[in-house]
This record gives C-alpha cells, sequence and structure tokens, in this order.
C-alpha cells in the first residue's frame, strides 16, 4: 500500500503544496479501456493517430485526470479527503512515456464546510502543461 498524507483541515493553508510524478504506460492504457470500454481509434490504433498528425496513440484524457484522485487522496489533503468537485481543462495530448508532475497548491479554505479549493497542474517532461484545473476537497470525520 501507498504512504499517503494526513493532513488536517487546520494544516490545509493557502500555498501547502505536493507534487508527485508518474510515467504513463501502455499497460494503464490497456487497464483504462478495460475499465471503460472507450475504443476511440485516437487511444486504441497507432496508425489512425499518425495519421491524424500524432506520434503515437494518445493517451485518454480522463486517465491524465485520474491523476487528480491520487493526488487528492495520497497527497493533498490525503487520507481524509472527500473530493467535492473537480473541474478540468486538457491543453496538450499526453502520449505513452510521458512522465507527468502533477502538482496541486491550496488557493483557498472554506471554514464553515471544512473544505478547501486546491489548484492543480499536470505537465509532461518537456514542462509544458497537459491538464490544469482545481478541485474542491473536504476531510471526512
Amino acid at each position: 500500500m501507498s504512504t499517503y498524507k494526513s493532513y488536517t483541515f487546520a494544516e490545509m493553508t493557502e500555498g501547502l503544496t505536493e507534487q508527485f510524478t508518474v510515467t504513463v504506460t501502455a499497460d494503464m492504457m490497456e487497464k483504462f479501456y478495460a475499465i471503460t470500454g472507450d475504443c476511440s481509434p485516437i487511444h486504441m490504433d497507432e496508425t489512425y493517430a499518425a495519421g491524424r498528425g500524432y506520434p503515437g496513440r494518445v493517451v485518454y484524457g480522463m486517465l491524465g485526470a485520474s491523476m487528480v484522485s491520487t493526488l487528492a487522496g495520497v497527497y493533498l489533503p490525503g487520507e481524509h479527503c472527500l473530493l467535492h468537485e473537480v473541474d478540468s481543462k486538457f491543453a496538450k495530448p499526453v502520449f505513452i512515456g510521458d512522465v507527468l508532475t502533477v502538482t496541486g497548491k491550496v488557493t483557498e479554505r472554506n471554514e464553515t464546510f471544512q473544505e478547501v479549493t486546491v489548484k492543480y497542474s499536470i505537465t509532461n517532461q518537456d514542462g509544458k502543461k497537459v491538464t490544469r484545473g482545481i478541485y474542491k476537497a473536504g476531510l471526512a470525520k
């Protein structure tokens, strides 16, 4: 089992930042397909993707965005996280073999609802932002 953070609401101060890296693999793509059934040729067929001008199969946008679950549930806030909302913007395509850095920063705290807003970004190995957004999370009691 992974080691996870265990921030309390009091520790979730504005500016608190966490990050991790992950390499996208063909196995991840196969597992995502098995879960979702998304058989779009842009994700499944190398030749089709090349015909559209891409250097390889395009990784599912939601596979990349699913790393927000890891960011929230393992890193920020970690153990006590209950996601309330996620907003994602897909800026650039991701490809198998890309090394993604997932970074989150607390930008707002709501004392009334014991909820934090985290701005996140996912960048590739070239420093290009591929996904960005925010999520709101509460902490389980």
